[in-house]
């Protein structure tokens, strides 16, 4: 700024009593001249003001733009001439942080194309070194080579050498007698080194988190508090490091206490919104039992959803503690402010590029003019998510007034189409070829559509579908699906034709029902053998298959939370030859432990029951067979079923299936799980345990650009001689 100031005071006299007859403005780039016109606080016709001038230019300065700033005169046009700083051509990392590119933009806070200053660059450094801090790198050391490129440009290349890693040799609990090392351990980042296995993944190494230190303190504390030790107190951390081998003792000192139990538990509303009684039962915490603050914490949440969920967005909750030292008791009194009934002024949506803002609006359970709830609020998220469409849903809350609030409703779109072509060989098929075009969000309409083609020597089977879950954005669905395979088996040819028509209608937001007329032709030929079983001719089906589904889960691949129960029951017989009744049956249910545990493990149950009445003609390939993926894995799909003299398969009319699993992450930034599982089932023609078997293994889960992807690797525990086995499968597209 000091060649501005040296220009004024050069023509300062000369201006005095000057009128201002135009105004021009030079080297702009980033500012329009409108903009500037309006920031400058100058008029054509005014006489013009050198402090005016002055403020004008610290206006300028003050938008970051500009390097340098001056002013001339003449013949009464005022022209400001600026030099504007140069852009961010390019940046590049070397050594630490070099494979994480990705992730530099968040880590250093500029990005391509931002303007270059010193300032904001020595902040980045600065990140650079506190994010080596955080995975317990210390005397980092960056240096920045800039690079002239262009007229106006710069490249920054940040030189990193990540320093060293500091390891905990020993940790110290001073006055810890109620819980072990191992105790606090579990809820602390840092931790001491294993003497024998911290080299390995997934046991302790003992590296410094830095950025956990000043937060375990408070974790440990938290520990002794979920155990009723009120007066539990507990020093800072004190790290002495021993810098000529990076080794170090991590300290603390520990004042315990004796625990408390609850002696009486009230709760005070301020305003009589909600029947004090009815929250009171909603309580865990109750006298007698020892102070928990973790239960604590949770009976809160319960309250404020229940208040919250009669409008009463803005309630404020705050716990009173009345402690009995002698006795070792506590009176716990919830004080209640709901403050004013909110309503929803706006439903704000963003983040969709691609899927059609009303898609994403009729799964919102919240509109403007409704009162709030935080029910509607938590199912809204959850709806959003079990459509498929995005990796991640927000909604966020942003108060306008004293009872309005606007909803920002922010998605992360994901892919939901995917064009596949491929193939593979096989002993029997030979060559195969496949083709798929499948999308769940056509065009970002919510519509489904399918198609998927497959060709070999023995086989072709072609699969055309389309699905659309709200006609009109109703609660009605409708549906249509084509199909034609041919595959010639070891000892018979079979054709199958047909095609289906399904109306659905939404009852609930979780409960579902529909109706689906299926007509197909099977015709079986090339017969090699005699048997009751399988005899030549065409098989003509019609069918009704009505079904009911509940689905309350928290997303649609991974869920977390929630159940899914369906049923449905197909009626053939309605013209046709066919004539059976089969009835099907399937639930599961997510629980996710992260909220106790802190750690993103998710437990599941799955199970699978049908049964089948003959009603004149049951043809073997309407009938159950287990095995594979979807029931038991360990063995070859449909391989287990009664069979005939000669040993070939004939079906079965009662059938289930179980899994328990257990799913962790593997590469959380690659969305990569690993899933360890139990299978059991039985199959039989008039009873369900006539074949048992059970199966285990592990399955990576891969929610990959292309899809979901499983890869399972599986043992049969108890198969018998004669059973086919398999020991590995892979499914592309399907929910996990």
């Amino acid at each position: 700024m000091k060649k501005s100031y040296l220009v004024l005071l050069c023509f300062s006299v000369a201006l005095q009593a000057e009128t201002i007859r135009s105004i021009k403005f030079e080297g702009l780039l980033h500012l329009s001249p409108t903009i500037a016109k309006e920031m400058v606080g100058l008029h054509p016709g005014e006489e013009l003001n050198l402090a005016k001038i002055d403020e004008a230019i610290k206006r300028f300065y003050a938008q970051g733009y500009f390097k340098d700033i001056w002013v001339e005169e003449q013949d009464g046009t005022i022209i400001f001439h600026f030099v504007e700083k140069p852009l961010i051509a390019g940046i590049e990392v070397v050594g630490y942080l070099e494979d994480k590119k990705d992730e530099l933009d968040e880590i250093l806070g500029i990005k391509k194309g931002d303007i270059f200053d010193e300032r904001i660059v020595a902040k980045a450094k600065e990140r650079i070194k506190q994010k080596a801090r955080s995975q317990g790198y210390f005397d980092t050391v960056v240096e920045i080579d800039t690079q002239k490129v262009g007229k106006n440009g710069v490249k920054l290349t940040f030189i990193v050498n990540k320093g060293e890693k500091i390891t905990i040799e020993k940790l110290l609990l001073c006055g810890a007698k109620v819980f072990d090392k191992d105790d606090i351990e579990d809820v602390v980042a840092n931790r001491e080194r294993d003497p024998y296995l911290g080299w390995m993944i997934g046991f302790d190494s003992g590296e410094v988190k830095l950025d956990q230190l000043p937060l375990d303190s408070a974790r440990i504390h938290n520990l002794y508090l979920s155990k009723g030790y009120l007066d539990a107190k507990v020093s800072d951390p004190f790290l002495r490091v021993d810098f000529d081998n990076y080794k170090a003792k991590l300290r603390y000192h520990i004042f315990e206490g004796k625990p408390y139990k609850v002696a009486d538990v009230e709760v005070k509303l301020l305003e009589p919104v909600v029947d004090p009684k009815r929250l009171k039962e909603e309580l865990t915490l109750v006298a007698g039992k020892v102070f928990n603050i973790q239960k604590m914490r949770k009976d809160i949440e319960k309250l404020r959803r229940l208040i919250a969920d009669k409008g009463y967005a803005f309630v404020r909750i705050v716990p009173d503690f009345q402690k009995d030292e002698k006795q070792h008791k506590v009176k716990l009194r919830y004080i209640i402010n709901p403050g004013e009934k909110v309503y929803i002024r706006d439903v704000i949506i963003s983040g969709n590029q691609r899927t059609l803002d009303r898609v994403i609006r009729r799964e919102v359970y919240l509109a403007p003019g409704d009162t709030y709830s935080y029910t509607d609020l938590i199912e809204s998220k959850n709806a959003l998510k079990r459509t498929g469409f995005f990796s991640d849903v927000k909604i966020e809350e942003r108060r306008v007034s004293a009872n309005e609030l606007d909803l920002l409703v922010k998605v992360k779109e994901m892919p939901t189409g995917n064009i596949m072509i491929g193939g593979g060989y096989s002993s029997y098929e030979g060559f195969l070829l496949n083709a798929s075009i499948n999308d769940k969000n056509i065009f970002g309409s919510g519509i489904e559509g399918r198609f998927q083609i497959d060709y070999s020597s023995k086989s072709l089977r072609f699969n055309l579908g389309l699905v659309n879950p709200r006609i009109f954005d109703s609660d009605y669905s409708l549906g249509v699906n084509l199909y034609n395979t041919k595959f010639e088996y070891y000892d018979y040819t079979q054709e199958r034709k047909g095609g289906s028509l399904s109306v659905g209608h939404r009852f609930t937001r979780h409960l579902s029902g529909s109706l689906r007329y299926a007509y197909e032709k099977n015709k079986l030929s090339d017969v090699k053998f005699d048997n009751i079983y399988f005899q030549e001719g065409t098989y003509t089906k019609s069918a009704f298959i009505p079904a009911l589904i509940f689905d309350n889960t928290d997303d649609y691949y991974i869920p977390r939370r929630g159940v899914v129960l369906s049923a449905s029951a197909e009626y053939a017989g309605v013209g046709g030859n066919e004539k059976y009744t089969k009835v099907y049956m399937r639930g599961a249910y997510y629980y996710g432990l992260e909220d106790l545990i802190d750690y993103d493990l998710i437990l599941r149950a799955k199970a699978r029951i049908g049964y089948i009445v003959d009603q004149g003609k049951l043809p073997v390939f309407e009938k159950f067979y287990l095995g594979g993926m979807r029931t038991l894995r360990g063995y070859q799909t449909a391989s287990l079923a009664p069979k005939d003299s000669e040993g070939r398969l004939i079906g079965g009319k009662q059938m289930f299936s179980t899994s328990l699993e257990a799913s962790i992450p593997l590469m959380k930034n690659s969305n990569m799980r690993l899933t360890f599982f139990v299978d059991y089932g039985g199959i039989g023609e008039d009873s369900y345990t006539t074949i048992t078997r059970a199966g285990t293994g592990a399955a990576i889960e891969w929610f990959s650009p292309m899809g979901p992807i499983q890869l399972i690797f599986a043992k049969a525990l108890n198969d018998k001689p004669g059973d086919r086995t398999a020991s590995f499968e892979f499914s592309v597209g399907t929910r996990f």
